[in-house]
């Protein structure tokens, strides 16, 4: 076993440079597994796999014992760098960044999603009385997003921007957006005073903002622009680790499985592992909160994912065009149902 499960590399852009120093590509060993995860609730099927040792309960199943390391990265950017360097061998990012690396690596390393992390609304929340909806920004706001111009909160801002500009102007906000982790955001729109004056982030940042500065609201919905529920942050590996680790692959997708009906039945004694493995001052009433929100769904089959491919697609973003699931997916009993 490792001496540590978790590990936090705190990234924004690229930084290939800095993962690839810390970590040689490998190849993908039967046994091992490695998965980047970024900050929110919306890990929480991570969380729960870590906390109750899924996968290795699976893997003694079929008669293997695995070593699971959990890192935590900061972007879709640096997901996906640590993914294509070698460096993990799952990736948890948006739905966004997925569509840029199966486009990018179609053909050679071939990434596919593995499983959804549920269905959860992410709010672009603003601290600026003046911005009433997206056309309110100025060049005196900053927007916060994990990555600019490749996480999924970027590219439904661009989708957005797209609907109300025109797809020539997709990216026009990307102009005033900055890359800052989540916690550091909500911060910054909780306290004010800085440049930045709007985030679109995830549970529970944005909960948090929206009860800790009075000012704080919400600008944008992205089940709004998505035309309903949908699954926004998905997990995804290249064709080589599902290839050449069967065994450690199907141990992960049953553990999700397994962690996403832990949550629905024990919503308590989920926020209590989000606490204990996720860590930071939330408030756990807030937390339950959102764990039963009507609106979010823990589930492992994504929904209503296409139609961001299609619209990253159609302004150019990605070269190739998804026209179903199963091309940026790869086939699973428990996700060939979903969109």
């Amino acid at each position: 076993m490792t001496s540590y499960l978790t590990r936090t590399i705190v990234a924004a852009g690229l930084g290939l440079a800095t993962l690839a120093a810390s970590a040689a590509p490998s190849l993908a060993e039967e046994g091992r597994i490695r998965i980047a995860q970024q900050f929110g609730i919306v890990y929480l099927l991570l969380n729960v796999v870590e906390d109750q040792k899924l996968i290795q309960k699976h893997g003694k199943e079929a008669g293997l014992d695995i070593d699971a390391e959990f890192i935590r990265l900061s972007g879709g950017s640096a997901v996906n760098d640590a993914l294509l360097s070698g460096s993990v061998d799952i990736g948890g990012a948006g739905v966004g960044p997925l569509f840029t690396l199966w486009d990018r690596t179609k053909g050679s390393q071939n990434v596919k999603g593995v499983a959804s992390l549920g269905n959860f609304p992410y709010y672009l929340v603003s601290n600026n009385p003046a911005v009433k909806t997206i056309a309110d920004f100025t060049d005196k706001d900053r927007i916060a997003v994990p990555a600019v111009g490749v996480s999924v909160q970027s590219r439904i801002l661009q989708w957005a921007s797209a609907k109300l500009w025109g797809n020539e102007a997709f990216d026009k906000l990307d102009a005033i957006s900055v890359a800052v982790p989540h916690p550091e955001a909500a911060a910054a729109i909780i306290s004010g005073g800085t440049e930045i004056t709007a985030h679109f982030g995830n549970p529970p940042f944005q909960e948090q903002e929206l009860a800790g500065n009075p000012n704080a609201h919400i600008v944008l919905k992205s089940y709004d622009v998505q035309g309903g529920p949908a699954s926004s942050t998905v997990l995804y590996a290249t064709e080589a680790f599902r290839d050449e680790s069967p065994k450690t692959y199907a141990a992960f997708v049953a553990a999700l499985d397994d962690a996403a009906a832990f949550i629905t039945a024990n919503p308590e004694a989920a926020a209590d592992i989000y606490l204990k493995v996720a860590g930071g001052n939330v408030d756990r009433k807030l937390l339950l909160d959102i764990i039963t929100n009507p609106e979010v769904t823990f589930k492992v089959a994504p929904e209503n994912t296409l139609g961001l491919g299609r619209f990253l697609h159609g302004v150019g973003a990605i070269r190739n065009e998804p026209t179903a699931l199963a091309d940026y997916f790869f086939d699973d009993p428990r996700v060939a149902g979903g969109s």
